[in-house]
């Protein structure tokens, strides 16, 4: 059964390469496609957010007055706050990380036991003299562990990008997602940002910085020759998923 699991799987990882050698041979020469426009909202894998959301407040109005409790300012508000609006975000990485650790464990013990009197002599009548009762029992132990670990990162990206409100929550915070593909040479670029921001935030001229994204999903990536170089082969990588040493 399991020679016949193998087996399966390998008739599967030869069949998809096979495909993508096809692919590959298929587009020798040029340049990788972009994808096509797609409404975020209908392509698979979409789901709505969820969050927790407060007791809704009715707007109030005074009388003779212009204003209600939620507008911002006395003129239309221009800023993105519908579904189908767009928005600016201004992506701004710039992590590091450095983190070091060390430990040292080191334990030992020793026992050691013996029997005389009418018990060792017993011992040594019936070994014939080649056990020493006096030391009829020695144990010893010693544990010694050393560890060390250290992380070293360092990230930076700023660019722009703009958004689209695919939703409006209950509470009045927007659900953004906005990608962007830049194709040069054989080379295509893809920068992804989705994730919620309060209206409030959101500047005059409607833009609006990527750390005040909560539940920020951010993606810098790319396809094409060059990517494609940078990757292991496809065997190799079914051998890493596979083999267990």
């Amino acid at each position: 059964m399991k020679t016949l699991k193998i087996v399966t799987l390998l008739t599967l990882t030869a069949a998809l390469g096979a495909c993508n050698t096809m692919d590959r041979l298929a587009n020798v020469g040029n340049a990788p496609p972009l994808t096509q426009i797609q409404d975020p909202t209908a392509m698979a894998g979409y789901q709505p957010v969820r969050m927790p959301m407060p007791e809704p407040i009715a707007d109030t109005y005074q009388s003779n007055s212009l204003y209600r409790t939620s507008a911002r300012g006395f003129f239309k508000d221009e800023r993105a706050h519908r579904v189908g609006d767009i928005l600016t975000v201004k992506v701004l990485v710039d992590d590091s990380a450095k983190i070091s650790n060390t430990t040292n464990r080191n334990r030992s013990s020793t026992n050691s036991a013996g029997m005389g009197g009418i018990f060792g002599a017993a011992v040594d009548n019936l070994s014939g003299g080649t056990i020493d009762p006096s030391a009829a029992i020695d144990l010893t132990s010693g544990i010694n562990d050393a560890g060390a670990g250290s992380v070293n990162r360092s990230e930076a990206l700023e660019t722009s990008i703009a958004a689209v409100i695919t939703q409006v929550l209950p509470n009045g915070n927007l659900v953004i997602e906005g990608r962007q593909e830049v194709r040069v040479n054989f080379e295509v670029r893809d920068l992804i940002v989705s994730g919620i921001v309060r209206p409030s935030d959101i500047q005059a001229n409607n833009t609006i910085a990527s750390t005040k994204i909560a539940e920020a999903r951010i993606s810098y990536g790319g396809r094409g020759q060059i990517t494609d170089v940078q990757q292991p082969r496809y065997g190799q990588q079914v051998l890493d998923a596979i083999l267990p040493f």
